[in-house]
This record gives structure tokens, C-alpha cells and sequence, in this order.
């Protein structure tokens, strides 16, 4: 299957996904949402099962959420965090109806995912949260890591839609492609702050905008006010 499809899955293509495996059964639940597109799953997939192997425990925070699922598969996989917290601007009309639907294979979500409506400036961060982006655009990218790098929170960050003519390219646009470099210029703040930065990628054939950039405070390093 074309893994970057913008089309939405629904239960006609829930034979894609036939097997007894985690994701098959996201997968089926996503099928009967009817709402996602198929890219959707299969990124938020992919960011969530390497942010796990990363960073356990701790409130989730997904910023830019769009559906959601990201946050709710961070709960699927390690069930040691208490809640997550799924904020957007504007949240999609059809975001309940893929919430119901994960419910009814895991009713232990109940309750555990709080959707809300608000700037993300305005979300207030703890040191303890894990704070995920999944393809945030253009700007929202940085915005999201610079909350994150205020609170000291761990940060989890697919950057998207990369906007050149605002961006921070740190002098490195006559050595590297402007969206890579901007990327690395972000790392490299984060750093600054205090950071240890640790870089993946997700499958290109999902995205080309697949540099996943995942970071957690280091307690020996002094950090700069920011």
C-alpha cells in the first residue's frame, strides 16, 4: 500500500491491516473512524513507537495535535503516563469520532486524553511533560520547541513545511539544502538550552519531511536563561 496517501481510510480498507499486531489493530480502529488519511497513521506510527524507546512516563503534551492520535498512541505504548493533553487551535470536527473508536479496543484510554482548543502559547508546561509535534508547520515548529525548551520538558518534534524566507538557517544555506539546515539550526539551539539532542528519521516513503528530533534536558549541563 502507498503508505503517503492524503486519502482517508476507512472500513473498506480495514483488509489492509488483517493481522493480530498493535499497529494492525490501530489500524482497524482507524478504518472505522472513517476520518484519517492513511499518511497520518502511519507518521504518527512511526514517531510514537521511537519516542518510546526513547522517553517513558510523564504527562503527554501534543501541540499542533490535528486528531490527536499521536498523543493517544503514546498512551497505547507505555501506559506508565497518566494523561495526555491534545492541543490545537482549531480541533478537527471528526477528532471524537477517532477517540470512540480507539476506545473501543482500548478502554483504558478513558478519561486519559483531554482535548483542547487554545493557542499554544498558552498551554502551561511542567519539566515532567513529553511534548510531541508531529509535523507542525513551518513556523509552529519552532514555537513548539521553544515552549518546550522554557519548561525544560522532554520534546519530541517532526518539523514540517519548512517556511525558508523566515527561518533560521544559522549561516549554513550555501552547505546545506535551507529546510536541513533550519533543522539543524534547531538542534543546534537546543543544545544551547541545555539539551542532549538525539536525531532519526522515520520512512521517507511516508514523508519526505521525516527528520524526527527528540531532545531531554541534561542534568549536568548549566542551562542559559532563555
Amino acid at each position: 500500500m502507498k503508505r503517503s496517501s492524503r486519502n482517508r481510510l476507512t472500513e473498506k480498507e480495514a483488509f489492509l491491516f488483517p493481522s493480530d499486531s498493535l499497529f494492525d489493530k490501530v489500524g482497524r480502529a482507524v478504518c472505522k473512524a472513517g476520518c484519517l488519511p492513511r499518511k497520518e497513521l502511519f507518521e504518527a506510527w512511526e514517531v510514537a513507537r521511537r519516542v518510546r524507546r526513547r522517553f517513558r512516563g510523564g504527562r503527554v503534551v501534543d501541540l499542533a495535535c490535528g486528531h490527536g492520535l499521536a498523543a493517544a498512541l503514546l498512551l497505547i505504548l507505555d501506559d506508565s503516563s497518566p494523561m495526555a493533553l491534545a492541543v490545537d487551535r482549531t480541533l478537527p470536527a471528526s477528532v471524537n469520532k477517532l477517540y470512540q473508536a480507539l476506545l473501543e479496543s482500548w478502554p483504558r484510554l478513558e478519561g486519559r486524553v483531554e482535548f483542547v482548543e487554545m493557542s499554544l502559547e498558552e498551554v502551561a508546561l511542567e519539566a515532567t511533560d513529553l511534548v510531541v509535534s508531529v509535523h507542525a508547520c513551518g513556523r509552529l515548529s519552532d514555537l513548539v520547541l521553544q515552549r518546550a525548551a522554557e519548561a525544560q520538558s522532554r520534546l519530541a518534534l517532526l518539523p514540517c513545511c519548512h517556511n525558508l524566507k523566515d527561518a533560521d538557517l544559522g549561516g549554513l544555506g550555501g552547505w546545506l539544502e535551507g529546510p536541513l539546515a533550519a533543522d539543524v539550526v534547531r538542534a543546534h539551539h537546543l543544545r544551547n538550552y541545555g539539551y542532549s539532542i538525539f536525531t532519526q528519521r522515520i520512512p521517507a516513503d511516508i514523508t519526505p519531511k521525516n527528520r524526527l528530533l527528540m531532545a531531554e534536558p541534561a542534568a549536568s549541563i548549566e542551562r542559559p536563561r532563555l
